[in-house]
């Protein structure tokens, strides 16, 4: 982390609980300094007022004022600090964290299980948040190291260098749910190519944001569940816990998705997707990696650069976290680092003239 003062967290909840679960957390971490705590959304707009935090945890559900209402007026105001939603995996919950995320919220944490004992509820999010705030608050200061791919991939025969589109990957996670409302509204109905996203979230919320998705933008959008034959003008999200592939030619393509072990200790993970792209497409592959924190994509980045694919990765600017587009711009595999709002312009711009033309 670079140098300095600790990072000063507020949080909101309602749940003596909760606020206890997260002071224990928060207090093992020395880069951390606990701001101080409110027990609804109103007392916590106070604080955040009065206090002025680096970091909001911030609950979903509370009386008075809910989480959604604070992250609005906390907006409205101009409120400073960046705010990690606290969520219970429910419908209700993950519906309204998604919505959040739209808003301007940074990331989310589900909270433990109800039936999880006090240690247990710790390790659960000592595991889960702090690499979430530590992310949002380092700036990268060494490139990545360049990697070699697990499985090498040779460039297929069948396709030559430099060949058109054949279809579009997306890996995102950090910052996701908000980049790609803005990057899907901007590709037309009639988008030349099938369309794969990773994003990392859990079951129930990649169920979710399919759904808000598909309410959003000109092309359908649906949580892959395999067997789909790839179309133009479609896109598929990777359902949580299961990793996305390709698989069959370029000239038929068809979606897999399996519980395979987790890859850079995610699934589904954007390595996965974007391997089986350069096998299946070679050259034709064009992948994008938005917003997000680790290096998941990194070694699928390097299979789609042998293969002769191309490369786009979103900004430090525009970046929620610029870890996983940075580190695949760190270690040169990037064709192009452009603004969120750039990408999909330029890729329509490229694909409506040369894409392949695909199956109706």
């Amino acid at each position: 982390m670079q140098p300095r003062s600790r990072i000063r967290v507020l949080v909101i909840d309602d749940s003596a609980v909760m606020r206890s679960l997260l002071r224990m957390t928060l207090a093992a971490c020395p880069e951390i300094e606990l701001a101080g705590m409110a027990v609804d959304g109103v007392a916590g707009l106070e604080a955040v007022d009065t206090l002025r935090p680096d970091l909001v945890l911030l609950d979903v559900e509370m009386p008075r004022m809910n989480g959604l209402e604070v992250l609005a007026e906390m907006r409205a105001r101009s409120l400073p600090g960046k705010v990690i939603m606290c969520s219970t995996l429910t419908r209700r919950g993950a519906g309204i964290t998604l919505e959040a995320l739209a808003r301007g919220a940074a990331d989310y944490v589900a909270k433990p299980s109800a039936q999880d004992g006090i240690h247990q509820g710790v390790d659960t999010l000592s595991r889960e948040l702090l690499p979430k705030i530590r992310a949002l608050f380092t700036v990268p200061q060494h490139p990545a190291p360049f990697r070699a791919p697990r499985i090498p991939m040779p460039v297929p025969s069948r396709i030559a260098p430099h060949a058109s589109a054949g279809v579009l990957v997306i890996g995102v996670s950090t910052g996701g749910p908000a980049a790609l409302e803005k990057f899907l509204s901007a590709l037309p109905a009639e988008f030349p190519l099938p369309v794969l996203i990773v994003q990392h979230m859990p079951r129930l919320f990649t169920a979710l944001l399919a759904e808000r998705l598909n309410g959003l933008c000109s092309m359908p959008v649906r949580e892959a569940s395999g067997g789909e034959v790839l179309r133009s003008g479609t896109v598929s999200l990777a359902r949580g816990d299961w990793h996305l592939q390709i698989v069959g030619t370029a000239a038929r393509s068809s979606l897999r998705v399996t519980q395979a072990i987790a890859q850079e200790h995610c699934r589904p993970s954007v390595d996965v997707l974007f391997r089986s792209a350069a096998a299946v497409y070679g050259a034709g592959a064009l992948a994008v990696v938005l917003t997000g924190m680790g290096s998941d994509g990194l070694d699928g980045c390097q299979a789609i650069h042998a293969a002769g694919g191309r490369i786009m990765v979103q900004d430090r600017e525009t970046s929620a976290v610029w870890g996983m587009p940075g580190v695949v711009a760190a270690a040169g595999l990037a064709d192009q680092t452009l603004p969120l709002e750039a990408l999909a312009p330029e890729i329509v711009r490229s694909t409506t003239r040369y894409a392949t033309s695909r199956p109706a």
